[in-house]
């Protein structure tokens, strides 16, 4: 393939450690990373990142630093097959190049756990040195056995400083680069292309050469052309990876923290990356119960009442119920209480198991129910004084259990002051 028809990421690839860009925290020369490597140590590992942030890269030229064999597999296209296929090859190489291989498995986390498991006995055994790429969290997507036989890297998206750099050496190299073609480019320009790529270099390189094409030789452009080229930004998101959670991680701690600034943001990135709407409505009706619970009562009604409007107008009106929600149970005074409370009374229950009903208690719809005691002794409370009465009404084992603590927000102060009252009353009638 010629140059010209190469994409310009793949011709400007750091050709070697020192040339990468970002990941300063494994790469510099004071990280311990660095160090291993420039003692001649290089273990199997696992590449955590975003796209574009060098995963591809550093494991090649880990393997050209090590004098291994640089050898790829994609989770995505390839399995067991192929992985056999390879681990042939690498012993022929083993016998016949005396040197060991590197095997890259981009996307790892696409393997299921039987393909894992097939490379796992090769990986203990130091058949090869893996070096897995996964964009998702390895803790949930990575088999633990295969976790702990390698070093997990987490690499960060690129800084805009760090795109900069990469796209500012497209420009001024003419073997590699396009500065042959005498392109012109304001700083403006170039961070507006940074800015909107996200963290990802190849992205970043690839919409210098889509622009740089449109350009003819010798010329400049525009701030306002390089805007009107980019067009509506990628947010991103991935409806089952990782920015899914993290974002509505996001969006229910900003409610949490009380700001509707910030979670109206997150529940914008969460509408704008196409989430399903529905998913975010339902969060926040379980927000409400969770998180407001009896300091506003009314929170949970405004919530389903959202739900259910979302279920029908849909998008994209259906953005307008959310941020209306969004912003209620942002700005309502928070309580967890009923949660914690209803968490330790199922704590309780698996603790204590099934203890009996008190028999007052008991449902007495038969002559033979009655004829046990069941109902014998009930206290009908709206015959008694402000419609309580003193009785027992968690099991004999439990008499005092309290699971239900009303903190002094909202409405739920207004709760603490009755249940107080109330005891008070019960005590003034012994």
């Amino acid at each position: 393939m010629s140059a010209d028809t190469t994409p310009l990421a793949a011709r400007m690839r750091p050709v070697d450690l020192d040339e990468v860009v970002g990941q300063s925290h494994l790469l510099g020369e004071d990280a311990a990373f660095r160090q291993a490597l420039n003692q001649g140590q290089l273990s199997s590992l696992l590449l955590w990142g975003p796209p574009g942030c060098g995963k591809t890269t550093i494991a090649r030229l880990l393997a050209e630093h090590a004098g291994l064999k640089f050898i790829q597999l994609s989770a995505v296209m390839d399995g067991i097959k192929e992985l056999r296929q390879v681990l042939s090859r690498v012993r022929d190489i083993q016998t016949l190049e005396r040197r060991g291989s590197l095997l890259f498995v981009d996307e790892i986390h696409r393997w299921n756990k039987a393909q894992q498991d097939a490379l796992l006995p090769h990986v203990e055994e130091g058949t090869v040195v893996l070096v897995g790429a996964t964009t998702e969290n390895p803790g949930f997507q990575i088999i633990p056995a295969l976790r702990s036989r390698c070093w997990l890297l987490t690499l960060e998206p690129l800084e805009v400083d760090d795109l900069l750099e990469l796209l500012e050496r497209a420009l001024n190299d003419k073997k590699r680069g396009i500065a042959s073609r005498g392109l012109t480019f304001p700083s403006a320009a170039l961070k507006a292309i940074a800015g909107a790529s996200s963290g990802d270099g190849r992205r970043a390189l690839a919409v210098l050469e889509r622009i740089a094409a449109s350009m003819p030789d010798d010329t400049s452009t525009t701030l306002d052309e390089v805007t009107a080229a980019l067009g509506r930004p990628d947010l991103m998101h991935d409806r089952d990876g990782d920015s899914h959670y993290d974002i509505a991680s996001a969006l229910i701690k900003s409610l949490r923290g009380s700001d509707p600034n910030a979670s109206l943001y997150w529940a914008a990135r969460l509408i704008e990356g196409g989430e399903d709407p529905m998913f975010i409505a339902r969060r926040l009706v379980i927000f409400a119960s969770e998180d407001i619970g009896n300091a506003d009562p009314r929170a949970l009604t405004v919530a389903v009442t959202g739900m259910d409007a979302v279920h029908k107008i849909g998008m994209p009106e259906a953005r307008i119920t959310l941020g209306q929600v969004v912003t209620y149970l942002a700005a309502a005074p928070k309580s967890n209480a009923a949660y914690k409370a209803m968490d330790a009374a199922i704590a309780t229950v698996r603790k204590t198991g099934p203890l009996a009903v008190p028999n007052h208690l008991r449902n007495a719809p038969t002559k033979v129910a009655k004829s046990m005691g069941h109902g014998q002794g009930y206290k009908y409370p709206h015959d008694f004084p402000d419609h309580i009465v003193e009785q027992q009404y968690l099991p004999v084992e439990l008499p005092d259990a309290t699971f239900y603590s009303p903190t002094s927000q909202g409405t739920e102060k207004t709760i603490g002051e009755r249940l107080r009252w109330w005891k008070a009353r019960l005590k003034d009638r012994q």
